[in-house]
């Protein structure tokens, strides 16, 4: 049986990936993937603290599913978002959407 640690911390090491794609990426794209590569290690800790701590009961799976579906969701959005950007600007890189500029 793999020990709760060693879950633990490949789930802190895709979130440190996913973290460093958010801050130093300039690509929208890359941004959003980023973003979901923090959502997933996320999930890796709900499920693995679900099996540690109260495997009988469902609620790990539950909000596991649940963050799917909010990544899902987030990924539709963002993606319709980034290519409205596109087709007005031509351009993914976040530094130069302007949009909401007055």
């Amino acid at each position: 049986m793999v020990p709760l640690w060693m879950y633990l911390v490949v789930a802190a090491a895709i979130f440190s990936i996913g973290a460093y794609g958010v801050l130093s990426r300039r690509n929208a794209v890359a941004i959003l993937m980023s973003v979901e590569l923090m959502l997933s290690a996320g999930n890796i800790n709900l499920v693995a603290f679900w099996r540690y701590v109260a495997p009988e009961n469902m609620a790990g799976q539950a909000f596991s599913a649940f963050v799917f579906v909010v990544a899902a969701a987030e990924a539709a959005v963002g993606l319709a978002i980034i290519i409205a950007v596109y087709r007005n600007r031509r351009s993914v890189v976040v530094e130069d959407v302007n949009l909401l500029k007055g």
